[in-house]
């Protein structure tokens, strides 16, 4: 498609944006999905901005399985056995009386919404995105089980929603709905997911176990959320929940499939493409603001800012509602003195204010089909992307910058668990190498030197971790080892120096310096441990 001059002006201005707004968020530590919406809300306000539509189902399948597929990847499977009780209220629970209320709210309040339309954007703002609330969480040392918790329900009431909105929708379009009929379908659909994401994860695993070629498994491993979702959809069953389960599964076991090369790419890819993927669906909707805007102008100004306030708010009471009658009736079951209990309504309410909405609710309403099977509109579509684009602006902007006033108004400490547990695996770590030294130092490729070498590198590490659970240690350890990190990595300046040296020269070709950079940042990676 030929582009004008100000076209490319403008992408050229859209592109500086974009760069902009990533040294922003790195300066301010602000995490990158709040500034996509309101990079995404800027988009729609710049003149000249040319009007992109894709086509409302490409949409949902070229977005959501793979951010879908990653944010299972990289979920705890034993995080979400421990906290299966609460993540199973919130994803199942909480998204079902959600989509409810916002449905009762919106047909009530927003004029002429029918209940049909006014469902399907109760199941669309349902889910919870997980990305911006655990990062800050993360940052501010909030106990792991909060965010575990959180991070859980994000990535099963993802499921729980898509159903339901793929029930709403075909409400919608066909104009017929039945409790019973579509009861049933809910099962066959969350069973029927959950089986092809286990059939089609096994394959993928059988494939991956022989294969020894890093670019060959990432591009595997980018295409297994639609793996899952294709064949999962063509059948009439959830895709998304396949696609879940796929990613579920290759997490817990990609660790045995792969190579240390294979995953130090693939995190680095994965990191991008969700990064890319996410970038690209807020700023899909900030070229199609203008036309939705446009198509609300039988709406005031005023009656959409109310609308849209309306329906965030809905959302964000509803949440906090729903959890904290649950919190008093554990207490009273736990016996409320008893220590650890006595401060769960400040994770209650600290897990409400992290319910934020995101890429999974946009994409949800941007795949809205364009018309109903009569052949007219469907009712009320930019509407509803506007409401969804209000409840994310409402929560993700709002709840995820005063998130840090949150957690130090009411004292929410860190629980230091993730250190503890990294120290007592390094340990452990460190024990199977010097025991596995000991059987080697007998054989005849194994040389003293070496050995007497290696032993007190990891007794040195051993010692140095073991250190963390002593009381009274007086940080000695702790002191040498920065010590010799420093000197260390000043060592590897200069030899980083030295190689682009050899390379200005012509010594070396950019391949070559490339392989050597990258050996030394692996040497700096590793000094900590």
């Amino acid at each position: 498609m030929p582009t004008s001059a100000h076209d490319e002006i403008v992408l050229l201005g859209l592109l500086v944006a974009v760069g902009f707004l990533l040294v922003v968020s790195r300066a301010a530590r602000i995490p990158y999905p709040i500034l996509f919406v309101i990079g995404g809300l800027g988009i729609g306000f710049v003149p000249g901005v040319p009007e992109i539509e894709l086509k409302p189902e490409l949409v949902f399948v070229a977005f959501l399985p793979p951010l879908l597929y990653a944010a299972a990847f990289f979920t705890s499977l034993r995080e979400l056995r421990n906290n299966i009780k609460p993540i199973s209220l919130l994803s199942v629970g909480l998204v079902l009386v959600t989509m409810v209320a916002v449905a009762c709210v919106a047909h009530a309040l927003v004029d002429g919404m029918p209940w049909a339309a006014a469902f399907t954007l109760g199941a669309i703002v349902s889910p919870t995105d997980p990305i911006a609330a655990s990062a800050i969480a993360r940052r501010l040392g909030v106990n792991r089980r909060v965010v575990s918790i959180v991070e859980g329900e994000a990535l099963i009431n993802d499921g729980t929603a898509l159903v339901a909105y793929r029930f709403a929708v075909a409400a919608v379009v066909t104009g017929a709905f039945s409790f019973w009929s579509a009861g049933l379908e809910f099962v066959w659909n969350v069973v029927g997911g959950i089986a092809v994401g286990l059939i089609v994860a096994y394959g993928i695993r059988m494939v991956r176990r022989r294969i020894n070629h890093p670019p060959t498994e990432i591009a595997i491993a980018l295409l297994s959320g639609y793996l899952g979702f294709l064949p999962a959809d063509a059948l009439g069953v959830s895709g998304i929940l396949a696609a879940v389960v796929v990613g579920i599964y290759m997490g817990w076991h990609t660790p045995e499939l792969t190579n240390a090369e294979t995953r130090l790419q693939g995190q680095a890819v994965w990191e991008i493409a969700s990064f890319v993927l996410n970038s690209l669906l807020f700023g899909l909707v900030g070229f199609q603001l203008p036309t939705v805007l446009d198509q609300l102008s039988g709406y005031s100004v005023l009656e959409l800012v109310a609308y849209g306030a309306i329906v965030a708010l809905a959302v964000a009471a509803v949440r906090f509602a729903f959890l904290f009658p649950f919190v008093y009736i554990q207490r009273a079951r736990q016996h409320a003195r008893r220590s650890g209990y006595r401060y769960q309504w400040r994770n209650a309410t600290l897990i409400s204010w992290m319910g934020m909405r995101g890429a999974v609710s946009l994409a949800a309403a941007l795949a809205l089909p364009l018309t109903i099977d009569s052949g007219g509109p469907f009712p009320d579509r930019s509407l509803i992307i506007f409401l969804t684009f209000c409840v994310i602006l409402g929560t993700l902007v709002f709840q995820g910058l005063t998130l840090p006033l949150i957690v130090r108004m009411f004292r929410i400490e860190a629980d230091h668990l993730d250190e503890k547990e990294d120290a007592k695996a390094r340990i452990k770590a460190a024990d199977a190498a010097l025991a596995r030294l000991e059987e080697l130092t007998g054989e005849e490729w194994v040389r003293d030197e070496t050995a007497e070498r290696l032993r007190g590198l990891y007794g040195f590490r051993r010692d140095r971790f073991t250190s963390r659970f002593d009381q009274d240690d007086d940080g000695g350890i702790e002191e040498r080892s920065l010590n010799y990190q420093r000197l260390r990595r000043e060592l590897l300046e200069a030899e980083r120096t030295a190689i682009v040296d050899l390379r200005r020269q012509g010594v070396i070709s950019g391949d070559v310096e490339r392989r050597l950079q990258r050996d030394l940042d692996l040497e700096d990676a590793r000094l900590d441990v």
